[in-house]
């Protein structure tokens, strides 16, 4: 058993009426835990090794309070003394190693790993998520097994309450689980968990950042971030425009956008950008666009595919409004984003 697991969460969760697992909520993920009472922990719980989860009754819950208080840990053990007095599922997840995620519980702590910035995307093994993840409907009252909804939503009736279905996927919103410090987001439900967004950033309502994706610190989103797309400090994303992602369409190249960049509304970007780039609006360039490179007077020196040009820097693509060629030259300025905008104090 490794003295340094990975990554240890207590939390507390919902299962349908067979028992399988829909989702899991982890208030404090703590990634390497050093503490040095980890073997207390792990004899308190019967864990034995490997990437598991462990159900937690009361007076496990009311013994890993007590273990807590003792060493000093008073946010954990408030956590515990919460969850001593719950009916609802409660659960300690261990992963040893970052292995694949063998359960619902690993996959959604992964999840929230990453939306509490504990780790960045690609700097955790996703691998075969998407199986562990049901397929359920995200209500004012929490998850429920699709199977069970209608009996939840005319229970709900009968008693004067209205249950509201707000979505029906695989993954929740990330604010249900995690809001992370210096941010603002207009449209909760278009960020995912599972979503790195760093401090700093603005999601507008049109903004959309998927799982496994997300921004580095400051930075505007109108447009679409797709799963695997990282943005890094200072650069625009424009309403409509979107970022091609990992998931569909044979696509393995990992799109990302580097610092001080702004994609114009409606363009489109399938290719890394280096830093200081612009992509006009509504041009949406892939690795295999044919690009004009121009020379310091504008003309043209040669033509090669967008994919050559896969993150070098100060790049401006536009379209030729004449020809229809896509040409690239030199981008000498810089976006510089509004501060105001960006003060989330």
């Amino acid at each position: 058993m490794s003295k340094h697991p990975f990554s240890v969460a207590i939390g507390i969760g919902t299962q349908n009426r067979k028992g399988e697992w829909l989702e899991a909520f982890y208030p404090c993920p703590i990634l390497h835990p050093d503490f040095n009472f980890l073997d207390s922990i792990f004899d308190l719980v019967k864990y034995s090794g490997g990437n598991t989860f462990i159900e937690l009754d009361s007076a496990t819950c009311h013994a890993l309070e007590e273990l807590f208080e003792t060493q000093g840990e008073e946010q954990l053990a408030q956590i515990m003394k919460s969850l001593e007095v719950s009916s609802q599922p409660r659960l300690i997840t261990i992963l040893e190693t970052d292995d694949v995620p063998g359960s619902t519980p690993e996959a959604y702590l992964k999840l929230q790993l990453l939306s509490h910035r504990l780790v960045k995307p690609h700097q955790v093994n996703l691998q075969g998520i998407f199986p562990l993840l049901p397929n359920v409907a995200w209500t004012s009252e929490g998850a429920i097994d699709l199977e069970e909804l209608t009996e939840r939503q005319l229970k709900a009736r009968a008693e004067g309450r209205l249950l509201s279905v707000n979505s029906v996927d695989k993954f929740p919103k990330m604010t249900d689980y995690v809001v992370p410090a210096g941010v603002r987001i207009a449209h909760t439900a278009r960020v995912r968990l599972g979503a790195y967004v760093g401090e700093g950033t603005t999601v507008m309502h049109e903004g959309f950042i998927n799982f496994n994706a997300g921004t580095e610190g400051k930075s505007m989103i109108e447009g679409r971030i797709s799963a695997g797309v990282m943005v890094a400090e200072g650069s625009d994303l424009g309403g409509g425009c979107s970022t091609m992602g990992t998931l569909s369409g044979g696509n393995n190249l990992v799109i990302s956008v580097g610092k001080n960049c702004l994609i114009g509304a409606n363009a489109g970007l399938g290719i890394p950008l280096g830093d200081r780039c612009t992509i006009e609006a509504g041009l949406y360039l892939t690795a295999g666009s044919k690009v004009q490179i121009l020379d310091d007077k504008r003309q043209p020196v040669e033509t090669i595919k967008a994919g050559e040009l896969s993150g070098k820097s100060g790049l401006l693509f536009r379209r030729n409004s004449l020809t229809g060629a896509i040409e690239c030259l030199t981008n000498k300025s810089a976006i510089a984003l509004n501060e105001e905008l960006h003060a989330h104090n």
